[in-house]
């Protein structure tokens, strides 16, 4: 069995392993990481020989920490990040190149028929009647998109809404409320087979899913950093935020909106928002 695990702003862990009578066997760790004295390696090899196939992330990472030697120094990665290696092995997880993705990329939709799309599209994944797919999307006029947890009376200025021409709109993900309005958010949304996230937890699958965009931006010249559970953080604040969906049938919906220009007063007199709150956003 074959488990990898980019860690967010760090290095590969790989884990090749196979399993005897429930018990993971022959565990060889590799990976592009840093790591001191050399025998480390085979003493977190040797800890993890025997473990149980059912032994969650955190009793994974405690055989991985007690095995290291005195004065051990990791670099890139840490006993979490084997550990997830390990249970992706074991789920038999797959890699982004396991899959041929589909990019969908068209122009301005309705608030509503957004939501609907991130739904059908998150099934179709999921009954395997499309590949797995990103798509970049905007909108066609301005909206509140509440979690899918939230109360609109305790997130929403109504009467605000309706004076600014504003939707109020709900998605099928948890999280908190947006504002958006056209031209001044990047947005778009990850459909994929469950088995990409297998052997994650879901603040794991939040990093793992957002960290080709941080990428992304920091070739752009952006200081930006994956902050849990859900943001993508700058030296000014909060500049993005992700919600997820697991669809029963076999899908993963991860979606990302990234604000660059917004309305703080117009924000101000829709939603029902404190300063306390406002205080970490850029």
């Amino acid at each position: 069995m074959h488990g990898e695990y980019k860690v967010p702003g760090g290095k590969l862990v790989v884990v090749d392993l196979d399993v005897v009578d429930d018990r993971l066997s022959g565990v060889r760790l590799s990976g592009d990481f840093f790591l001191e004295p050399d025998e480390a390696l085979e003493a977190i090899n040797g800890a993890l020989a025997g473990a149980s196939v059912e032994a969650d992330a955190a009793e994974l990472a405690a055989l991985v920490r007690a095995a290291l030697p005195a004065g051990a120094r990791l670099g890139g990665f840490s006993a979490e990040a084997v550990a997830v290696a390990v249970r992706r092995a074991v789920a038999r997880a797959s890699e982004w190149t396991d899959h041929r993705w589909a990019l969908v990329r068209e122009g301005p939709r309705a608030p509503l028929m957004h939501m609907a799309l991130d739904q059908a599209l998150a099934e179709e994944v999921a009954a395997g009647r499309r590949p797995p797919t990103l798509r970049l999307w905007e909108w066609a006029s301005p909206a509140v998109i509440i979690g899918s947890f939230q109360s609109v009376r305790n997130e929403v200025d109504e009467a605000g809404a309706r004076r600014h021409g504003v939707e109020v709109v709900r998605r099928v993900t948890g999280g908190g409320a947006m504002f958006v309005e056209p031209g001044n958010t990047v947005t778009y949304s990850l459909y994929a087979p469950s088995s990409l996230v297998a052997g994650m937890s879901f603040a794991d699958s939040y990093a793992f899913l957002d960290d080709w965009v941080l990428g992304v931006l920091g070739e752009l010249g952006l200081n930006v950093w994956y902050q849990p559970l859900n943001d993508i953080a700058s030296g000014g604040g909060k500049i993005g935020g992700a919600a997820q969906k697991r669809v029963a049938a076999g899908a993963v919906l991860h979606h990302v909106t990234m604000s660059y220009d917004v309305d703080a007063a117009k924000l101000g007199e829709v939603l029902r928002v404190g300063q306390e709150k406002l205080s970490d956003k850029g």
